[in-house]
């Protein structure tokens, strides 16, 4: 009787165990979208890039926060960007570049908030070389 008990108090632990590492799985993937507007400051921005197509594109994405620069390596230059055109990613100077004419699309999105304001952006760059030339450091997402 005393190995049945040991037996199932072990399966109720070793469920416990389970069940607390996919509770911290399921929030260590929330969004960063899910995170309370409040706790945010005034200038940030949730950052997408899907690479290849949409049905089988590969998405990585960050929350940019300006009112101390982090978020990705570059965050610094991306809030410096994004401040002298008041948050607004179309408005950014295109760098000179020579891009390949090569089709690798990427989907670039933002969502978030700039000096009180809604910002959402949302393009298809052909490759890369484009996205970058375009949008300098705001979606440098791998440095």
């Amino acid at each position: 009787m005393t190995h049945s008990t040991t037996v199932k108090a072990g399966r109720a632990g070793v469920r416990g165990v389970l069940l607390a590492a996919v509770s911290v799985l399921v929030l260590a993937t929330v969004p960063a979208q899910a995170v309370e507007r409040e706790t945010l400051p005034d200038n940030w921005l949730y950052l997408t890039l899907t690479t290849g197509d949409a049905h089988s594109g590969r998405t990585r994405g960050a929350l940019l926060m300006c009112d101390m620069p982090q978020g990705h390596a570059r965050a610094a230059e991306a809030c410096a960007a994004l401040a002298a055109v008041d948050g607004a990613i179309d408005r950014i100077a295109q760098r000179d570049a020579i891009c390949p004419m090569v089709y690798a699309p990427v989907t670039a999105r933002a969502s978030g908030r700039w000096n009180g304001r809604p910002v959402e952006f949302h393009r298809l760059f052909g490759n890369a070389c484009e996205l970058t030339a375009r949008t300098g450091a705001v979606f440098a997402l791998d440095d």
